[in-house]
């Protein structure tokens, strides 16, 4: 059933905060913040800078990915008792790679408003400046830890069309981007750091020229890469994978086998008897 927003029903509000510069907040943010009666914060002692800087004196409780799970109760406890609630991350929106998915869902499975503000997060002034194209693209966040999942990832986004966007940490930067050089080939990036910060920076240009220099590894960091295009070299696929990339983008295997052909500028019974005999 959808409700209204604004019937004056309790409600939890799920609210973006600064990700650097504290004026990066909106009035309406504020307010929010203002008029609640409990704010669910990720981390305590990070939210208190905020709420102090802007004068606000609510409640606060934690409600972190190690909790999220316990706090679903006494959410709804509470809106059950007619108080509103707003949730926020440390930095940035809630939800963006940062908790809050699963006692919003629960929120909404049981009956109460859920009330999402615009306001910042950190992929979308990366991505305006990165000056790569904007018009279609993927937002990935963080990808596995692990080297070989990590490349598993990647793998599955190599043929990708669109810019991907993705987020990393200072002490995996280096190895992640060995990995897309591997995987993805030596393309084109962005690299943006401490965005609305005092050190904020810009990288653009080749992946291989930014391991070739000495750049600073603190902070958190937004890797925007263009999408795969027609340009990619076809030849790196084998034929099974070849077909596969066209496959994956909803082609019968009839349209894909001429795709294939056209490419490889073979005829199309030598990729269908290939792909038989290896697929």
């Amino acid at each position: 059933m959808i409700q209204n927003s604004y019937d004056g029903s309790p409600s939890l509000y799920l609210v973006p905060t600064p990700i650097g510069n504290m004026e990066d907040i909106t009035l309406r943010a504020l307010n929010i913040l203002k008029s609640v009666d409990i704010i669910l914060c990720e981390d305590t002692r990070e939210s208190n800078i905020l709420l102090n800087h802007y004068d606000i004196h609510k409640k606060m409780v934690s409600c972190h990915k190690f909790n999220e799970k316990k706090m679903e109760d006494y959410i709804i406890d509470k809106l059950k008792n007619g108080l509103n609630l707003a949730l926020i991350s440390d930095q940035g929106s809630p939800i963006i790679s940062d908790p809050g998915y699963i006692v919003t869902k629960y929120v909404v499975d049981s009956g109460f408003n859920v009330i999402s503000l615009p306001g910042a997060t950190a992929f979308v002034p990366a991505l305006s400046n990165s000056c790569l194209s904007s018009d279609k693209f993927l937002f990935i966040g963080f990808l596995d830890n692990k080297k070989s999942k990590k490349t598993i990832e990647l793998n599955k986004l190599k043929y990708f069309p669109y810019t991907l966007i993705f987020y990393e940490t200072p002490h995996d930067l280096i190895d992640t981007l060995k990995i897309m050089i591997d995987v993805l080939g030596n393309r084109e990036i962005s690299i943006s750091r401490e965005i609305s910060k005092i050190h904020e920076d810009v990288y653009r240009g080749k992946i291989s020229n930014y391991l070739e220099q000495n750049n600073i590894l603190k902070g958190e960091f937004v890797i925007i890469v263009e999408g795969y295009n027609n340009n990619y070299d076809f030849g790196n696929m084998d034929i099974v994978e070849h077909v596969k990339f066209y496959l994956d983008d909803g082609l019968s295997e009839m349209e894909a086998f001429k795709k294939v052909a056209k490419d490889r500028n073979l005829s199309k019974s030598i990729v269908y008897s290939e792909y038989q005999k290896k697929k």
